[in-house]
């Protein structure tokens, strides 16, 4: 396996072809990712226990949509037993994909912890309670820092376990190496990762704009525009998480079934950096 560096324009062609790949089986990939969604809601439920499995479990969601993705680039359907993925490829991988979550969960439980000790828990139960925020408490200093402390830890944690779903699986690279290679491979290919986040960050804004107009033109309230909202933002996640099997293929040797599906950006002949065998 070799880590490639890309042009920075090939973060546009991700968001393309993950668009792409969401426009060949909408119903089935959004379907798979509102089951995931449901379930983890459910998880979270069970107090303390369930949010902890819901973030073990999650690197193995993230798992399903890249392959789910994968199916759909090859002309099939996308089923729901795709979420059973990594209970369905013998107890090594599952163990790795297990740890892999474990890993992610103390990684996220800490950065909640820290932000805790800013401002006393509060961001905590909003984030992870859904707790509403009163105009105080978004006025008061301590909460903007901790939701600024951990904006800024989530963004190093989420490049970590960005690709490492995709090494275990497809490459059997060991959880922890999978999390170093992750991280070396956005760091590495920084310019394409910033151009994929603004895109996307564009077409969040424009699409939130729209929506607004759109229920002003219709005349509905708040909680008609809150929906058609949430219904997006659920979409536009659907669609990022398509995108996420192109950037592994590209970043690194693609599995086999991925090699040609759909077309993307060659990386240079003297790019590649030496990976794991």
């Amino acid at each position: 396996m070799k880590l490639h560096i890309v042009p920075a324009k090939t973060g546009f062609t991700w968001v393309k072809l993950g668009v792409q790949a969401f426009r060949r089986q909408p119903m089935a990939l959004a379907a798979l990712f509102f089951i995931s969604y449901v379930a983890m809601k459910l998880l979270t439920s069970v107090p303390v226990l369930g949010s902890i499995a819901s973030l073990v479990l999650l690197p193995s969601v993230t798992l399903a949509m890249m392959v789910a993705t994968g199916e759909s680039i090859q002309g099939h359907r996308p089923t729901p037993a795709l979420l059973l993925v990594t209970f369905r490829k013998g107890r090594q991988h599952l163990r790795h994909m297990l740890l892999l979550g474990v890993l992610y969960a103390l990684g996220f439980l800490g950065i909640m912890g820290l932000s805790a000790l800013v401002d006393g828990g509060r961001f905590v139960q909003v984030y992870m309670d859904g707790m509403p925020v009163t105009a105080q408490m978004a006025s008061d200093p301590s909460f903007q820092k901790a939701m600024w402390l951990a904006t800024l830890l989530s963004l190093p944690l989420s490049l970590l376990f960005w690709h490492a779903p995709g090494l275990v699986h497809w490459h059997g690279v060991p959880p922890v190496k999978a999390l170093f290679f992750s991280l070396m491979a956005c760091v590495r290919n920084a310019g394409a990762c910033l151009v994929f986040l603004f895109t996307w960050l564009g077409i969040g804004v424009l699409g939130a704009l729209a929506i607004s107009i759109i229920s002003l033109l219709l005349g509905l309230g708040g909680e008609g525009i809150g929906s058609l909202l949430k219904a997006a933002s659920m979409m536009m996640l659907t669609m990022i998480l398509t995108c996420a099997v192109f950037i592994f293929r590209d970043c690194f040797e693609p599995p086999e079934s991925l090699l040609h599906e759909a077309p993307h950006d060659t990386p240079p002949s003297d790019a590649p950096t030496a990976g794991p065998n």
